[in-house]
């Protein structure tokens, strides 16, 4: 992550260099996409570290909502950064014209940057398709509702890259064409209206998790049917899970048990119900299971 942050800097001031020597807003526009991009690689790389930290006495559930903290400022910093740059210095060239200058080194920095997007981009394309191929769901899915912040940025700025990378090479060949500086401005508008979608996109997601995001539905089907299978179970109540890290969860339920079951029965079933779950399901961290009389099956 530190030379994929290191790397957009790098393109970043390239993109800098031709949008001032070829007076392109797109460029320029592009410049400041990379700022962003490398802004959230290195919050996103702060999340990465707080998150691992061990739970203690002020945090018994541990930091991994620090994820989704650094993944939000993210987002808003691509917002901000990004977005915002594009947008107004878009307009700004739409309404008072620049005269466009030599493009070569432009079209140099963005045939040069689109292989390197790409190569990041079938990156993480490989690996949404390895997540999703286990959890067996189409990567689409799997990106639209994994917790893993990460993957989700990564995936989607890089998309956003290879996006804006053709929208600024319109822009400049359809100013070259036509001499007018305006295409040039559109284009610088497009790609800030695109870093506003990816980053609205990410900051619902990740504001989301850090309220506190209950576990996929099917995932929490699949709780309920193994509670549901333990032989003295009754009824399964209230079932309350959490999304507590991109890889951690927690559960918690009411369960009914039956009327001749001992007490030493229903503490067998409540340990084999935590095997059973700690098995099947890794991630998940704290279970509780509370046998409540009064448990009804959901209408």
């Amino acid at each position: 992550m530190i030379i994929a942050g290191v790397a957009n800097l790098a393109i970043a001031a390239a993109k800098a260099a031709a949008g001032v020597l070829g007076g392109s807003a797109a460029m320029l526009s592009e410049a400041a996409h990379s700022v962003a991009d490398t802004v959230t690689e290195v919050l996103l790389f702060t999340a990465l570290r707080a998150g691992v930290r061990p739970a203690d006495a002020r945090h018994p559930f541990g930091y991994g909502k620090a994820n989704f903290f650094w993944a939000f400022l993210a987002a808003v910093a691509t917002l901000v950064a990004g977005a915002g740059f594009s947008i107004t210095h878009g307009l700004h060239t739409i309404s008072h014209g620049e005269e466009p200058g030599d493009f070569t080194l432009s079209y140099l920095v963005l045939g040069i940057s689109f292989v390197i997007e790409a190569v990041s981009f079938g990156r993480a394309a490989r690996q949404v398709r390895r997540e999703a191929q286990r959890w067996r769901v189409p990567p689409l899915r799997y990106l639209r509702h994994t917790p893993d912040t990460a993957v989700k940025a990564v995936t989607l700025e890089d998309t956003a890259a290879l996006i804006g990378l053709v929208l600024a090479a319109a822009g400049l060949g359809l100013t070259e064409v036509t001499g007018s500086p305006v295409w040039d401005g559109l284009a610088s508008v497009a790609i800030g209206l695109l870093l506003v979608a990816v980053a609205l996109v990410l900051a619902r997601a990740n504001g989301s998790l850090l309220v506190g995001r209950a576990l996929p539905g099917p995932l929490r089907e699949e709780i309920r049917a193994v509670l549901e299978d333990l032989p003295t179970v009754e009824a399964v109540g209230t079932l309350l899970t959490m999304q507590l890290g991109p890889r951690t969860g927690l559960i918690a339920a009411k369960i009914n048990f039956r009327d001749d079951a001992t007490g030493a029965r229903i503490e067998a079933a409540c340990e084999e119900a935590e095997f059973q779950l700690r098995a099947k399901f890794p991630g998940i961290e704290y279970i509780f299971l509370d046998p409540s009389p009064d448990a009804k099956s959901p209408g």
